[in-house]
């Protein structure tokens, strides 16, 4: 593995490298000094309210700052760690997928196993953080461990444990849900237990890194210099990977997931003029601590309504978006990703007929899932008197499911076109989950809007997330390197909003749930309708803009030299397919990844020019979501997932084999 990103900022000439640090502390001692003058007192007798202030202040107030700066401190070092041993400036607990291993963990724990969360929580956040890291590393392991490979590998990593714990939370809600809203991060303390668990695994964090120094320092060389100088490069990164795991499951078992900070403390500290590995090691948990420190305060200080509408993990996590896009430009000299060149070489002699095969192939399950089930009795193909009663029921959901998918295909073929990127889908690169930010919104502004309102928002959250990618990338050339990490970034930002409301624990957050799980057992007619017309309406033109769908991939500079408007062209394309995304995630929710498998195993299959290529990820995508609900209903029998999910549980490993996989470009 080659040196290939440097993890060091250019000096600083303008202010004192002190500066900012200093402008930190003091900012955390005014915070906390401002909370202790304004914290609310207890009315009453005043040797009574006095007695009830002291027990707010040690046992609350107290604590509760002692474990934010113990919590920052650990996972800056984690974040500091992980970024040195993977060579890797975006590496940190959630880009990873460590803090939703550590979750989905603790959710199967909790939901199946209640007993064994209370004896050994942060073993069992740690065996679901870290397998989920081996996972991710495991997958980018033939590309060199590449930073962009390794970011969206456990991007996807995150988004199936997403998947699971969604599902476990429906499934079992009683249990499940208070993990949730846990998850969001909230430092609430009720006594110190929190800080003395915490505490001796920071110090002994510490401890294990300062005697990692030596190795920490000697894997800023590449691999061959490392060798030489007698370090066994296997055992010291597996160690450095178990302990920042450990100290970041650790935190998450304790207060839950505090998004981004891992990312955030070893930029500043380097910001702040650490350049040594042993100065970052220093000055990374003292950023982090401070960071948390100060985020917690000023949520205290605006008051208990937006402490408990923001918690600290999730307001912590709202900077994790923007600070992965700032961080944009260091991240170079790595390999392109793209999924496959198979397909350049690979031509149909006749697209016309297999496109009839395709369409043939959609109608034989279209017949398949409206007439096939299991029963209590078997399985049985349901006819006549049974076909009529099971047809308002089932139909709908058929018709919103395969509307979706043909949607969600289109919408990814457009992606694909517009980027020059075979693995951009409106899930990869957080268009999904703009219209998740877009229904936050609305669910604030509306309480419980209507269905109407839910889908203009979602659309314009969607159109946002896709014209700020699109933005960001172009500055790029739209190279596939920031162009998928500008998704990564836009999806967490949004995520994170998300988040907020799922947090409340209140209905908003039980209709965001089963946005998120994609479920259609209660599509009805305005679902099935909406579905098709807008299928209709939103396609049809496409096949009308094929000239541009044909010239976009060859870049900005050449499109307009042939006369192509790029600008417009690209806005009205990005229109088109935020809307479909809306429309789609409304119906199935935002984790199916059907805009990306349809485009692409319409490339494989061997469609080459744009309208064959369009057409055929509309009839895959409506044929591969058409089955998924199918199989959604079949395969636990009498009980159902949610198709979303369940799409997700498919298109999760199909993407991971792709990124997996050898680099077979040109």
């Amino acid at each position: 593995m080659s040196e290939t990103v440097s993890l060091h900022a250019p000096m600083r000439t303008g202010l004192p490298h002190f500066f900012p640090a200093a402008v930190l502390g003091v900012a955390c001692v005014v915070s906390f000094t401002l909370l202790l003058a304004f914290r609310p007192h207890v009315p009453g007798a005043a040797t009574t309210a006095a007695a009830l202030d002291a027990i707010l202040l040690w046992n609350s107030l107290l604590p509760r700052a002692a474990i934010a700066l113990i919590a920052g401190a650990a996972l800056g070092l984690s974040g500091a760690l992980l970024q040195r041993v993977l060579r890797n400036p975006i590496a940190d607990a959630s880009t990873l997928g460590i803090a939703s291993g550590a979750q989905l963990a603790l959710t199967l724990s909790l939901g199946f196993l209640p007993l064994m969360t209370g004896i050994s929580r942060e073993l069992v956040a740690f065996a679901g953080g870290f397998a989920a890291v081996a996972i991710a590393l495991a997958l980018s392991w033939r590309r060199g461990l590449d930073p962009v490979t390794v970011a969206i590998s456990g991007m996807i990593v995150s988004l199936i444990a997403a998947s699971l714990s969604v599902t476990l939370v429906l499934a079992r809600g009683e249990y499940a849900m208070s993990i949730h809203i846990w998850g969001a991060g909230a430092l609430n303390q009720q006594d110190w237990s929190g800080v003395i668990s915490l505490a001796p695994r920071l110090a002994a964090g510490i401890l294990a890194a300062a005697l990692l120094l030596r190795p920490l320092n000697v894997l800023a060389l590449d691999d061959s210099s490392a060798r030489s100088l007698g370090v066994a490069l296997h055992g010291v990164r597996f160690s450095i990977l178990v302990l920042a795991v450990w100290l970041s499951a650790s935190v998450t078992a304790t207060v839950g997931i505090i998004g981004f900070l891992g990312l955030a403390a070893p930029t500043m500290a380097r910001f702040c003029g650490a350049r040594t590995t042993g100065q970052v090691m220093m000055a990374a948990p003292l950023a982090g601590a401070a960071v948390l420190f100060l985020a917690d305060c000023l949520t205290q200080l605006l008051g208990p309504g937006f402490s408990d509408l923001v918690p600290t993990g999730a307001a912590t996590a709202l900077l994790g978006g923007p600070l992965l896009l700032l961080l944009l430009p260091r991240v170079h000299g790595f390999s392109t990703v793209t999924a496959t060149a198979d397909a350049a070489s690979r031509q149909l002699r006749k697209p016309a007929a297999a496109l009839s095969l395709l369409a043939a192939a959609l109608v034989i399950i279209f017949a398949l899932v409206l007439t096939l089930s299991p029963t209590d009795h078997g399985w049985s193909v349901a006819l006549g008197p049974l076909f009529s009663e099971l047809l308002p029921f089932r139909l709908p959901r058929i018709l919103a499911a395969g509307g979706a998918g043909a949607m969600l295909g289109a919408a990814g073929f457009i992606m694909q076109r517009v980027t020059g990127n075979p693995i951009a889908s409106p899930e990869v690169l957080g268009v999904s989950s703009g219209g998740g930010a877009g229904l936050t919104v609305a669910l604030f502004l509306f309480g419980f809007p209507s269905p109407a309102i839910m889908l203009l928002g979602m659309a314009l959250g969607s159109l946002a997330a896709f014209l700020v990618m699109i933005a960001i990338a172009g500055r790029s050339g739209f190279s596939a390197e920031r162009l998928l990490l500008a998704g990564i970034a836009i999806s967490a930002f949004c995520m994170a909003i998300v988040s907020m409301v799922l947090a409340q624990g209140d209905m908003r957050s039980y209709i965001l749930l089963t946005w998120m799980s994609g479920s259609t057992n209660r599509a009805g007619a305005f679902e099935a309708w909406t579905a098709m017309i807008a299928l209709v309406v939103l396609t049809a033109p496409l096949f009308l803009m094929i000239r541009w769908l044909a010239i976009l991939p060859l870049g900005t500079g050449l499109s307009r030299s042939i006369g192509l408007r790029v600008l417009p062209s690209r806005l009205v394309l990005a229109v088109l397919a935020a809307l479909m995304t809306a429309i789609s995630s409304f119906l199935v929710g935002p984790l199916s990844l059907a805009g990306l498998i349809a485009p692409h195993l319409a490339r494989l299959i061997g469609f080459q020019k744009p309208h064959h290529q369009l057409a055929a990820a509309i009839l895959i995508g409506a044929g591969v979501l058409m089955m998924a609900d199918w199989l959604s209903r079949v395969v636990i029998y009498p009980y159902q997932v949610p198709v979303g999910l369940f799409a997700a549980l498919i298109g999760g490993p199909y993407l991971l084999w792709l990124l997996g996989g050898k680099d077979r470009s040109p």
